[in-house]
């Protein structure tokens, strides 16, 4: 049966969903996202009203996280439902799922069972600390990771302890990490005609994430620490009040740094001994903010980033969320995109935030809701109308 698709650029591919709360789902979004036949098996024990981890299941965040997906239910504690899911494998292209290790082996949907009915699968593992070391078992979640990964540790204002970043950056980087290698797994297969299994963690994917303050440890041993609104390296970098708010002024080196001074009014900071040269502005970054700041204050945020940029130093406005979405350049982009259902509901998400000129993404179809498509995946993977009735008397499904 023909159904909304949001993009022809993965259409080729049918994904089994097996993910919940973030981490997962993000990952499967990218797919959903770009066409792919994305089926999201809902365990048959969940609470059908909604409430789950992820809230309840029309709310914002599982709305944005499940959109262009169909949704079938079965129970995997059952043999039948083991029976039904292993059929549904003979013909996927990808499995997603973010079980803690030991669970998906204690259904028997771990990655070695599924190779052996089908050797072309793309498996998906998303787990808080790895497949297996001494942690493995561990429950993963975002803070958690953000801590343990060193993000915490460098973000913050010097002196005032750690503090976690304001979105979940693990389970996010960790999704689309995630979904990166079963993409680069595919492509691999079109050459050897075999699947793999692609693992990734929060912790590693937060590890990652330090970039270049990570490299300066394995590299220098240099341990990075706080600095607040403070780049860590280009300084003058960081906010900057005006007299309606606040700005972000970022200077990368030199010349741009001589342009900021001049655009500010103040050119005798060029030549000041205490900021002629990068080493001596990062040993004297406070005074050199207070000087910046005493001058930003006399005019408003608009006024500023309109004189800085049109003198080739970067700056911006510093927005609330909903500020954000009101921006004439972020309201071109088109990122917030309403979602197409019968129900004429408002639906309004964050869309991709890639364009693909010949094969786009959109917003094809509302997520689903419990089950909705139950009946209607299992007739396409070849499930005769009395089979689905007696699995659905033996609440297989």
């Amino acid at each position: 049966m023909p159904f909304p698709r949001a993009s022809q650029a993965l259409s080729r591919f049918t994904v089994l969903d097996l993910t919940r709360v973030r981490s997962g789902p993000t990952c499967v979004r990218q797919f959903a996202d770009w066409g792919a036949n994305v089926i999201k098996i809902d365990a048959l024990m969940e609470d059908a009203a909604g409430e789950q981890p992820g809230g309840p299941r029309q709310g914002s965040d599982f709305q944005n996280l499940h959109r262009n997906k169909r949704a079938m239910t079965l129970n995997l504690k059952d043999p039948k439902g083991l029976a039904v899911f292993k059929r549904l494998a003979e013909k996927a292209d990808v499995i997603v799922e973010n079980f803690r290790p030991d669970v998906k082996n204690k259904l028997g949907i771990d990655y070695e069972s599924v190779r052996k009915i089908n050797p072309r699968i793309v498996y998906g593992s998303i787990s808080g600390f790895g497949q297996d070391g001494p942690y493995h078992k561990r429950p993963g979640f975002d803070q958690i990771a953000q801590g343990m990964g060193g993000l915490m540790s460098i973000t913050g204002a010097p002196g005032e302890g750690p503090m976690r970043v304001g979105i979940p950056v693990a389970d996010l980087s960790a999704g689309l990490f995630c979904a990166t290698g079963i993409l680069t797994a595919l492509l691999e297969r079109e050459v050897s005609g075999e699947g793999q299994w692609v693992q990734t963690s929060l912790l590693q994917a937060q590890i990652f994430m330090l970039d270049f303050q990570a490299a300066r440890w394995l590299m220098e041993k240099d341990v990075a620490r706080q600095a607040g609104n403070n780049h860590p390296t280009s300084i003058p970098t960081g906010v900057f009040k005006t007299t309606d708010g606040y700005i972000n002024i970022a200077t990368t080196g030199g010349r741009i740094w001589e342009r900021c001074a001049q655009a500010i009014g103040a050119p005798e900071l060029v030549t000041n001994p205490d900021y002629a040269t990068a080493p001596a502005r990062s040993k004297n970054r406070d005074a050199l903010n207070a000087a910046i700041g005493k001058l930003t204050e006399k005019k408003t945020t608009d006024t500023w980033v309109k004189e800085l940029n049109a003198a080739g130093v970067p700056c911006g406005p510093i927005y609330s969320i909903d500020q954000m979405f009101e921006d004439d350049q972020v309201k071109h982009l088109g990122i917030a995109q309403d979602v197409p259902n019968d129900e004429n509901r408002h639906i309004r998400l964050v869309g991709q935030p890639v364009t693909l000129s010949r094969t786009p993404s959109k917003m094809a179809a509302r997520p689903p809701e419990f089950g909705e498509q139950t009946n209607e995946v299992l007739a396409e993977f070849g499930f005769g109308a009395d089979e689905i009735t007696l699995l659905k008397q033996d609440k297989v499904v």
